[in-house]
């Protein structure tokens, strides 16, 4: 596993440089709420890096986990407090509470262990029937959601710039699938390694998007995080995969930075060696991939993007190349497939 203080579930889904230019913006309330959520991430992080997630786990009440193709999921409330999991309010089987929020996070966890379970046979984030547990309404207009090593944690967003983290089923997606790379390939969360698993957090929180509304990939939109902008923003999502940098580009938050090719590689020490900006590179690679092959994304280059995170070979501190190299050997079995993974690639600068 990788040291504490780079592991992935110490970041939200919201970049920190987003949060920076926040706590500028010129309304108080959301200067207020981006320093409120910049505060409590850091308590939260240095937390996490002292005592781990099996501390964050014990926290958890007891859920057996169920036989292999029954999701177990338990959604919390925290009441505007930040002290997790906060009092149940949903469990599984249970019918709607008529909370949106607790009600959102049931059913897109849902989602995420239906693409893992129906397409790859995974059973639940650690392929051994882990409880999907939520906690909703965390700390007051908290702007972010994040996954802490045990379970989900989401805000209510500050109204003005954010709108509930519960809203994006893809969101949920990508933190669970923090989960999924812990317990595979452990990507060391810093620089390549760490944009790599940020984008491949991406890749299947996409794919469960896709999976659930039954889109092929040149249906899909391919943002991430649509919705969970106000309409006051000039914003599309947090992330384009298909256009990377085209996300938003508004006064307040500025333009997105995400580059869309190696030439314009972010050399950064800020947001852990840019893992949130340059995933936009292997996000491309990914998008042209599936939209070449055609048919569901989940299919054929998601499988080969899986088999690659579950490859043995892929190391803790592996770079683009390495995981591009990868995919390239894994698709070998399918001519088609192995073309348009290494077409992919060279097309982003990733491989010659």
């Amino acid at each position: 596993m990788s040291s504490p203080m780079f592991d992935s579930w110490c970041s939200g889904v919201i970049p920190p440089y987003l949060l920076d230019r926040l706590a500028h913006h010129p309304s108080p309330r959301v200067r207020e709420r981006a320093m409120a959520t910049l505060r409590i991430e850091q308590q939260e992080r240095s937390l996490r890096a002292t005592q781990g997630a099996a501390i964050a786990r014990a926290r958890l009440p007891a859920m057996p986990p169920l036989p292999p193709g029954q999701v177990n999921r338990a959604v919390h409330s925290a009441a505007n407090g930040t002290a997790l999991p906060g009092q149940r309010v949903r469990a599984e089987g249970q019918p709607p509470s008529g909370d949106a929020a607790v009600d959102e996070a049931y059913d897109h966890l849902g989602a995420t262990y239906n693409l893992f379970w129906q397409v790859y046979r995974r059973h639940s984030i650690d392929n051994a029937g882990l409880p999907l547990i939520g906690t909703v309404h965390y700390g007051e207009d908290y702007d972010n959601a994040f996954w802490n090593g045990a379970q989900m944690v989401f805000g209510d967003g500050d109204g003005e710039v954010f709108n509930r983290f519960t809203l994006a089923v893809d969101v949920v997606g990508h933190e669970l699938s923090h989960g999924v790379i812990d317990h595979e390939a452990a990507l060391r969360y810093q620089g390549q390694s760490g944009a790599l698993n940020e984008s491949l957090c991406d890749v299947f929180g996409s794919l469960v998007k896709q999976h659930r509304a039954g889109q092929a990939a040149g249906q899909a939109d391919w943002l991430v995080g649509a919705g969970l902008f106000t309409q006051a923003v000039n914003a599309k999502a947090l992330r384009s995969m298909a256009q990377p940098g085209s996300a938003y580009d508004d006064p307040a938050l500025g333009k997105d930075p995400q580059p869309a090719h190696m030439r314009d590689y972010v050399e950064t020490t800020d947001d852990n060696g840019g893992v949130h900006i340059n995933s936009g590179i292997p996000n491309r690679a990914f998008y042209l991939a599936a939209v070449e092959l055609g048919g569901p994304a989940w299919e054929r280059a998601g499988r080969v993007w899986y088999d690659a995170l579950r490859d043995k070979r892929l190391g803790a501190n592996a770079d683009f190349a390495t995981f591009a190299t990868l995919t390239v050997e894994i698709a070998s079995s399918d001519a088609a497939t192995q073309q348009a993974v290494r077409q992919a690639w060279q097309q982003v600068g990733v491989l010659p």
